[in-house]
């Protein structure tokens, strides 16, 4: 999990691009969630580079900005 946290701060600091587990530590999110998420189409846009899956990190911030809420009770972004 260091490694992960490591190479995506690194990664922040040169290539936007990061890769799925990198991407996941970013979000706060478990890497297998967000490859159910990107097969099911709920997940941030990703972009395939090669046979390589990355994500951007202004798709990452903006996908977290619209899944916003302003009580549990609301329902949008489930």
């Amino acid at each position: 999990m260091q490694d992960d946290q490591t190479r995506a701060s690194e990664a922040k600091k040169g290539s936007p691009f990061l890769t799925t587990r990198e991407a996941a530590y970013y979000l706060c999110l478990s890497y297998r969630t967000l490859e159910k998420m990107r097969l099911t189409g709920n997940g941030p846009r990703f972009r395939k580079h090669g046979r390589y899956v990355r994500y951007h990190i202004a798709d990452l911030e903006a996908w977290s900005q619209g899944r916003g809420q302003s009580s549990t009770s609301d329902g949008a972004g489930v």
